[in-house]
C-alpha cells in the first residue's frame, strides 16, 4: 500500500480542526509567539500553534511545535472567596489553570491514541499523526492588554513519509559531476 504523505499543510489542517471540534477552544491560531492577538477583541479560550522545526527520519516527518492554551483571568472587586472556594485571592487564576490544563491534555490524548483521527477519514488504515513520550506542560501568566493564564508545552507529531522521488519537479539531467 502506498504511503500517503502527509504536509505541513495538512498537520495545522488536522490541528486547526482539532481545536475547532474541541467544545472548550474558542479560538486557534498560528505563527509565532509574536503573533498572538492578545487585543481585547481575540476570543477565549485560545490555542496558539507555534512551529518550531521539522525533523527526518528514515519514513518519517516529525513536526515540532509549541502548543499555547491560554484564556483571560479576570478579577473583580465584587468576588468573594465563596465565588471561588479553591482560590486564595479574588481572581479565577486557578480556576484557568485547570481548565487550560484540562484541554492540553486532551490534546496530548488525542495525538497518543484516539478514534478522532480515523473517524475524519472513516478509515482505519489511513495514514495519521503520532504522538510519543512525556510532555512537559509549563504553566505561564502574561499581562498585556488582557492578563491571560495557562500552559505551553512541545509536541512533536510523527507523520509517515516515503521520501519518493518519482514525481519530483526537475529536469532529469545529471546534477553532479
Amino acid at each position: 500500500m502506498a504511503v500517503n504523505n502527509k504536509t505541513y499543510n495538512n498537520l495545522l489542517d488536522t490541528l486547526k480542526a482539532l481545536g475547532a471540534a474541541h467544545h472548550q477552544i474558542t479560538t486557534t491560531t498560528t505563527g509565532d509567539i509574536f503573533d498572538i492577538d492578545l487585543e481585547k477583541n481575540t476570543l477565549y479560550p485560545l490555542m496558539h500553534l507555534n512551529p518550531v522545526n521539522v525533523q527526518t527520519g528514515p519514513s518519517t516527518l516529525t513536526y515540532n511545535f509549541q502548543i499555547f492554551i491560554m484564556d483571560l483571568v479576570g478579577e473583580r472587586a465584587n468576588w468573594t472567596p465563596a465565588n471561588f472556594p479553591s482560590a486564595n485571592n479574588l481572581s479565577n487564576q486557578q480556576e484557568v489553570l485547570n481548565d487550560t490544563l484540562q484541554i492540553a491534555t486532551d490534546i496530548i490524548g488525542i495525538f497518543r491514541h484516539s478514534e478522532w483521527q480515523s473517524a475524519l477519514v472513516n478509515d482505519i488504515n489511513a495514514p495519521v499523526y503520532f504522538a510519543e513520550g512525556e510532555f512537559n506542560l509549563e504553566p505561564f501568566s502574561e499581562r498585556f492588554d488582557n492578563e491571560v493564564t495557562g500552559w505551553v508545552f512541545p509536541i512533536s507529531i510523527i507523520v509517515e513519509n516515503d521520501f519518493q522521488t518519482c514525481n519530483i519537479p526537475v529536469e532529469i539531467t545529471p546534477i553532479g559531476e
